[in-house]
């Protein structure tokens, strides 16, 4: 079974401009993973002719709060447009909030019911937009000790029982297992559980952030158990390259990812 792979464009060839990143990672066969897409050239991206596996869903409000939760809603049906022009498979959304360097705009560090119910109901209207424009919302999880503080809602097993919760074909998971590390472990178990209700993987190496077989994680049994459990989705490498942001290092990123993937 081959998995389609896919590589964030946002953390590697940084000494290249986008587009040419973008070129260069579908030039190897793989589709691309963007961040936030306002402000850019949207027509020249669509022009590379990459495939767009992913794109930021929102750009305002939290997900978890009653008081704001309109607001990404809001901000995902302004930014629909953009993913109908790339052609974006799936808008990721996030717990809570995120700010400058990933942290929460407004830290909470316990979950409540009313975090839950907000959730819920936001997903199940985030589902009813993407099903209108044939799109599916991603939920993805994070972690909290080094990267994402004060996220509420953000481990694997929270954000996966959100999305089973909701139950909608158009909302799933960004189940990230960089982050997943980080915060639970357990990898092979949470990939098989999650198997059902994940629309993408992202990977990247613990610690560092880097390509896969440069940490602690072993991909290729994560990869094993992944076609095992029957997954035949988008995994995307969400990684810097350990050799820096030239084009070299890149590449060898790109093959190193590709290796941990393929079948033996």
């Amino acid at each position: 079974m081959s998995f389609r792979l896919a590589v964030c464009a946002e953390m590697v060839y940084g000494e290249l401009p986008l587009i040419e990143r973008v070129r260069r990672i579908h030039d190897q066969d793989f589709a691309v993973e963007l961040w936030d897409t306002r402000g850019r050239d949207i027509a020249a991206l669509a022009a590379t002719g990459a495939t767009f596996s992913s794109m930021t869903g929102y750009f305002g409000g939290s997900v978890i709060d009653p008081a704001n939760a309109h607001e990404v809603l809001a901000s995902a049906e302004k930014l629909i447009p953009t993913a109908l022009a790339l052609g974006v498979e799936r808008m990721v959304v996030h717990p809570a909030e995120l700010g400058d360097g990933g942290h929460a705009v407004r830290p909470a560090h316990r979950s409540t019911g009313g975090m839950w119910l907000t959730g819920l109901r936001t997903l199940e209207k985030l589902g009813e937009l993407g099903a209108k424009h044939g799109i599916t919302f991603a939920l993805e999880n994070l972690n909290t000790v080094l990267d994402h503080p004060g996220i509420p809602l953000a481990r694997a097993k929270d954000t996966l029982a959100l999305v089973e919760a909701v139950n909608h074909p158009n909302v799933k998971m960004m189940l990230d297992l960089y982050h997943a590390q980080i915060g639970e472990g357990n990898l092979i178990e949470l990939v098989r559980a999650a198997q059902p209700f994940t629309g993408e993987i992202q990977v990247a190496d613990v610690p560092g952030r880097f390509e896969p077989g440069t940490g602690e994680i072993n991909y290729p049994a994560v990869a094993a158990a992944l076609r095992d459990a029957g997954y035949a989705g988008v995994i995307g490498m969400e990684a810097g390259a350990i050799g820096g942001q030239s084009i070299e290092a890149g590449d060898a990123a790109l093959a190193a990812f590709r290796a941990a993937f393929s079948p033996n």
